[in-house]
């Protein structure tokens, strides 16, 4: 069995077919960060283990749930519908394979729609600053990712907003971890969910601004 944590706020449009798409021995774990649209209750009717997360931000929802699992394998995935969870094995193979301790998906946009021009800019300046500053050969930050629980969680990670995925990814160098990267499609997100992060410039500002304060620390 592999867990699979999907933060998520307010994606109920999102979790009916992200649910159904949930490979077989792939365990959906959805960390719900406060929602008010029926998402914990779409989730549950869907089969997902939900965890409520009161304090707010990404980090939390997805700490939340890391806590949650109890698989050796743990996937992370948005939970607004961008990602096809069929695709989960190609972070999390490598990592049950042992050829790798963290696999990250670097998204390959569908369509233009997929991925705005200003956070996808934003991402390619951090992951250069990544691999000059530490040496990680990554070419995206990918959510959707794999590792063992145990490794994650001796990581102790510490950011609880946006700068969660970039502290692991930081931690994870320093530790001495390999880590790769393998391209999984990127869609439109659903419907009716809105991205708290790329969403909006402004959104995107913030993460910025919480990753940054990861690479400064």
């Amino acid at each position: 069995m592999t867990d699979v944590v999907l933060p998520c706020l307010n994606e109920a449009p999102a979790l009916p077919w992200l649910l159904s798409r949930m490979p077989a021995g792939y365990r959906p774990i959805v960390a719900d960060n406060g929602s008010t649209d029926g998402s914990p209750e779409v989730a549950a009717a869907h089969g997902a283990t939900v965890v409520h997360v009161p304090q707010r931000g990404f980090g939390a929802a997805a700490h939340a749930g890391l806590l949650a699992a109890t698989a050796d394998i743990v996937c992370f995935c948005d939970a607004d519908g961008s990602f096809d969870p069929q695709q989960l094995s190609r972070v999390a193979d490598p990592v049950r394979a042992g050829t790798a301790d963290l696999v990250l998906g670097r998204r390959r946009p569908t369509t233009r729609r997929a991925w705005p021009v200003y956070a996808r800019l934003a991402n390619a300046l951090l992951a250069r600053r990544l691999r000059r500053g530490i040496g990680v050969a990554l070419h995206d930050l990918g959510p959707m990712r794999a590792a063992r629980r145990a490794d994650l969680l001796a990581l102790s990670l510490r950011d609880r907003r946006s700068g969660y995925p970039l502290e692991m990814v930081v931690a994870a160098a320093r530790a001495g971890w390999r880590i790769h990267e393998t391209d999984v499609a990127y869609a439109p997100r659903a419907a009716g969910t809105r991205s708290k992060v790329t969403g909006t410039v402004r959104g995107t500002a913030q993460a910025i601004h919480d990753m940054a304060k990861v690479l400064a620390e």
